[in-house]
């Protein structure tokens, strides 16, 4: 099984790819918005994950008028969610496995009801068919 290289982009092409200044990158990366990986060269390389999140950056500041201070506290309040929502789901599946060891053989369907899984939004959740330009 070969495993897929993942793809990464200099500062030049994601300024080209979403129509911003190379300076705006580096002022999201100084305020802590954008953490990219950088060759020995120093080098930033942008991951698609950073791209992701580059884009709810620009759909927060240029449609919803959010400034930069209020994109990192959205950013940080979303990151939290997500880390509770993982915690929520390990309770959800501990419990599950204890109580199977205490109902051992019987149907737990009918013991138990059944709670549908939560959904933690996601950027194409929010921003319906945006690609980048190339």
């Amino acid at each position: 099984m070969a495993m897929k290289k993942e793809r990464r982009y200099t500062i030049g092409v994601v300024a080209r790819m979403y129509d911003i200044h190379p300076q705006t990158l580096r002022l999201y990366e100084r305020e802590g918005l954008l953490k990219p990986s950088r060759t020995e060269g120093n080098t930033r390389l942008y991951s698609d994950e950073d791209l992701e999140r580059l884009e709810f950056i620009l759909f927060l500041t240029r449609e919803l008028g959010v400034n930069l201070a209020g994109v990192d506290i959205i950013l940080n309040m979303k990151e939290q969610m997500e880390e509770l929502q993982k915690q929520i789901d390990q309770l959800f599946e501990f419990i599950q496995r204890e109580l199977s060891k205490i109902y051992e053989g019987e149907d737990l369907r009918k013991a138990i009801v059944s709670v549908p899984k939560r959904k933690v939004m996601k950027l194409e959740d929010i921003i319906p068919n945006k690609k980048p330009q190339a």
